[in-house]
């Protein structure tokens, strides 16, 4: 018990310290004291957050801040998946950031149960009646996203049950993270995913639809590593990002005289090892 304490405190020190950064990468809106308050709620919440690399942990809620959305388990969710911390947008924060950007009017999105009543009709008249069951709804058995644009046109996109898990059984993670610990809410994304493919979608929101991509795309075929011609293969270098520089300072916590951030930079003083480090940017 003392122990996760001790890491809880590390987790507020480093989550402390980010402020800063947290606050420029925030709209204007949304108070940093808040955010941080919540995503320390999330860690406390979700103890196999702290199991996790810390470094994917930072990186995990520095991105929620640049999107501007909360990680409170509704807008989205600090996830683990194949020992790391990821951000993972819900369905609720993909709806905000569509309305807010003007190019919808509105776009709901729901599963649907066993036991509700559920009625979906295509055709020259294509159309979805869906009322929940008050209790008692049962498993799911699909999920339906509609979307009314801004000229009034009305797109509608439904995929069961079947098909999502022929999606989730694709997946290089179906078998962990929110696959299983969040079905429901994958099922949604799995149908925005598919529905957004026929909608008009800025580069920003295209982007952000795809940014959990790991949970969705099977696995990669792993290039050849051999070299050619008998010459050495080349070692792959990667320039850390900004945010990664951030969150690396963070997730190695030393004391709190070692590093400090200042205006988005890790300032090393003497005594820590300034050698240069690099990584696979996650951004």
């Amino acid at each position: 018990m003392s122990n996760q304490l001790t890491v809880i405190d590390e987790v507020r020190g480093a989550i402390t310290k980010m402020g800063p950064e947290f606050k420029k990468a925030l709209p204007a809106h949304v108070n940093v004291e808040r955010f941080q308050r919540v995503a320390m709620t999330a860690v406390q919440n979700n103890p196999d957050l702290l199991n996790v690399d810390r470094r994917s942990l930072y990186n995990a809620a520095m991105r929620a801040a640049q999107q501007g959305l909360l990680p409170d388990g509704r807008e989205g969710a600090i996830v683990t998946f194949s020992g790391k911390a990821q951000w993972m947008v819900m369905v609720s924060g993909l709806q905000k950031l569509v309305r807010n950007s003007g190019e919808v009017s509105t776009w709901s999105v729901q599963a649907v149960y066993e036991n509700d009543t559920f009625d979906y009709t295509l055709g020259d008249d294509e159309h979805i009646t869906h009322k929940p069951a008050l209790r008692n709804r049962g498993s799911i058995i699909g999920a339906y996203s509609i979307v009314l644009m801004k000229d009034g046109e009305r797109s509608r996109e439904f995929m069961d049950v079947d098909q999502i898990n022929a999606i989730r059984n694709r997946s290089r993670s179906g078998k962990s993270g929110p696959w299983v610990s969040d079905f429901d809410e994958m099922a949604k994304k799995t149908v925005v995913r598919r529905h957004s493919k026929r909608l008009p979608m800025s580069t920003d929101l295209d982007d952000l639809l795809r940014s959990d991509d790991d949970l969705f795309m099977p696995p990669a075929e792993q290039p050849s590593q051999e070299p050619q011609n008998g010459a050495a293969a080349p070692t792959p270098r990667t320039r850390p990002t900004r945010l990664n520089t951030v969150a690396a300072a963070a997730s190695e916590q030393p004391d709190d005289d070692s590093v400090t951030i200042e205006g988005g930079e890790v300032i090393e003083h003497d005594h820590i090892d300034q050698s240069p480090q690099e990584h696979d940017s996650p951004i």
